[in-house]
């Protein structure tokens, strides 16, 4: 698997990471022995970069790779989680709360140290605390060598300027705004992360399953014009022998900008799959066409969190 720098922390991450977020049963009931080759798999194919958060099942998620990893040298992979979302409406970015979160996540995942973690979803909360707060306070834990590296991740673009431009943080994470549909990410915030020195991650190149032919979760905000354009797409791809979640995997993992791209799964197959297509060069007529098809939707999203944090 190739990997990238992260930006001045000197780690060098997996152009394609493993996202946890499915061992916490976010999508289907899944079972320990998918969790356990899921994530066996993902280390096997050089997905050596694995993201995490308690929101994740509620804490299922660091449970489960807690035990998928239990046997795992520690320093073969390299480790991800989150604080300050627990439940959908539960948000605590408090000093205490973080370093509180930080030893449960520690005892959860069966390790003495975590190589990055990110306040979660910050665009639900007055940002201002991050800043004030948050940050202090990992910077804390980070001396006691607890953590080796900070930053946060949320959608709305307009939270990473916010952040960078008043404190310093090590890396940040966008999800689904860097895919074949939405490309804002790299358009309006990765050069700027980049003159910060800020390593840069993507997650979601799927959308939330938009991006390939699986059924959409109910939750899926996204307006129906672009659901209408992915369908069209994902004919498209099909049409000519290819899988529309190939296309979007790729055509993520090919910005050289971004360190690493975060996707989960907890099918060992996908997870198979993903890795030779990484390794596949990019059918780039089919790439024209299907980016024509999402002209007309390019770059709509949708407001997530507090809509002056959008």
């Amino acid at each position: 698997m190739q990997t990238r720098p992260l930006g001045k922390t000197g780690l060098q991450l997996p152009i394609l990471s493993f996202g946890a977020s499915s061992l916490g049963q976010e999508f289907r009931s899944v079972s320990m022995d998918e969790a356990l080759k899921s994530v066996r798999v993902a280390l096997d194919c050089g997905l050596n970069f694995i993201d995490t958060s308690p929101f994740y099942g509620r804490g299922m998620s660091e449970v489960m790779l807690g035990i998928a990893l239990r046997d795992v040298p520690r320093d073969s992979y390299k480790l991800c989680t989150k604080l300050g979302r627990y439940d959908l409406q539960h948000f605590d970015f408090s000093a205490k709360r973080v370093a509180e979160s930080v030893d449960v996540s520690l005892h959860r995942l069966g390790t003495d140290h975590l190589d990055i973690i990110l306040c979660h979803d910050i665009e639900f909360v007055e940002m201002q605390q991050i800043i004030d707060e948050t940050i202090p306070a990992l910077r804390k834990i980070q001396q006691q060598g607890k953590v080796k590296f900070i930053g946060f991740s949320g959608y709305p673009q307009k939270i990473f300027k916010f952040i960078c431009e008043q404190t310093d943080v090590d890396c940040a994470l966008s999800y689904n705004q860097y895919t074949l549909q939405n490309t804002r990410f790299a358009d309006e915030t990765v050069p700027y992360l980049k003159t910060k020195g800020v390593g840069v991650m993507n997650a979601g190149p799927f959308s939330a399953r938009l991006l390939t032919n699986a059924p959409l979760p109910a939750w899926l905000k996204e307006p129906e014009a672009v659901k209408a354009a992915a369908r069209k797409a994902a004919e498209v791809c099909a049409k000519k022998g290819s899988d529309i979640a190939k296309l979007a995997l790729q055509f993520s993992l090919a910005n050289p900008d971004i360190t690493t791209t975060v996707a989960g799964s907890a099918n060992p197959n996908n997870i198979r799959n993903w890795a030779k297509w990484a390794a596949e060069p990019i059918d780039q007529e089919l790439l024209a066409e299907v980016l024509a098809i999402f002209a007309p939707v390019k770059n709509i999203g949708h407001t997530e969190g507090l809509l002056k944090n959008n």
